[in-house]
Formats: structure tokens, C-alpha cells, sequence
């Protein structure tokens, strides 16, 4: 009789193993709760597609339907990260997201354009020297990083990818 290590014993779980669903989780409906308040924010909404014409990046009938269309794709988005489904995806299309707000935001601030970010509501013109585009961009650097962190780490509990067996 031979000792060999016993390959087929599992392994307990790292540090890393134990927390990174919870982190995972954390992501999800705190990212989820920041899409809900925007949404929800950017109702009626006209102020949504007022915030989008400010800009001046896009001609009008295009700002119109960006304007009506993004509350909610922010509200379809939230659903899915808090029920937990196609989690992956819908972290990298959230990070996605505030990166092209990100650019949005820039764009408006190296075209010397005066304008709120209509970012949970609002928008359109303020007054030289009311712009927040430091405030804004850092605020979506970590909503985009909170969208990276669900993609590259999707399985977090109470997710129907667990249930649907996407992730386990």
C-alpha cells in the first residue's frame, strides 16, 4: 500500500473565492440602483431628450429618440443586474455605457459648451462656471468600474444565472 495525496479531496475555497460573489453582488445592486435613479430621473421624458440636444452632438430627430430610448435601456439594464440575469453582458454593456458617457461629458467640456450632464435628470444650459465635469466623469469612472468588475467576476448569489446554472 502506497501514500499518494488524495487527488480527489476538494480544496478549500481562497479568501478571494469566499468574498468575490459578495463583492460580485455588491456591484450588482449598487450599479442596478444607479441605473434605476437615472432612469426614473430622466422622466418626462422631454427633459431627457432636452439633457441629449445639449450636447449638440447629433441631429435632432436622433437626440429625440436617444433622449426617449435611454431612461429606458437604463431601467432594462437594472432589471437584468438585479434579477442576476446575463450578468456578464450586462456589467460590459454598463461599462460601456458610462464610457460613452464619459466621452459625451468630455466632448461638452473641451467644446467650451456650458451645459448639466442630465445625468439623473436635468440637463441642457447653466450658467459659466455651474458645469460639474470632473465630478461627472469621476462619478461614471466608477460606475464603469463597477460594470468591468460584474463582467469579469459575474457569479454573485440570489443571480438566476446561478439557478439557470450560467455560473456556479
Amino acid at each position: 500500500m502506497t501514500d499518494t495525496p488524495d487527488d480527489a479531496a476538494p480544496r478549500p475555497p481562497t479568501r478571494w473565492e469566499t468574498v468575490q460573489p459578495w463583492i460580485s453582488l455588491a456591484c450588482r445592486l449598487g450599479l442596478a440602483a444607479v441605473l434605476i435613479t437615472a432612469a426614473v430621473t430622466k422622466f418626462p421624458p422631454a427633459l431627457s431628450v432636452q439633457a441629449v440636444e445639449a450636447y449638440d452632438l447629433f441631429p435632432h430627430e436622433i437626440a429625440r429618440l436617444i433622449g426617449y430610448t435611454l431612461p429606458l435601456f437604463e431601467l432594462a439594464l437594472a432589471l437584468l443586474l438585479l434579477a442576476g440575469l446575463a450578468t456578464r453582458y450586462v456589467g460590459a454593456v454598463s461599462a460601456i455605457l458610462m464610457v460613452v458617457f464619459i466621452a459625451g461629458i468630455l466632448s461638452a467640456m473641451v467644446r467650451g459648451l456650458n451645459i448639466d450632464c442630465g445625468c439623473f435628470g436635468g440637463g441642457g444650459q447653466v450658467e459659466p462656471g455651474e458645469t460639474t465635469y470632473g465630478l461627472s466623469i469621476a462619478r461614471d469612472i466608477v460606475f464603469a468600474a463597477l460594470g468591468a468588475f460584474i463582467a469579469i467576476w459575474p457569479r454573485s448569489p440570489f443571480a438566476l444565472d446561478r439557478t439557470l446554472g450560467l455560473y456556479k
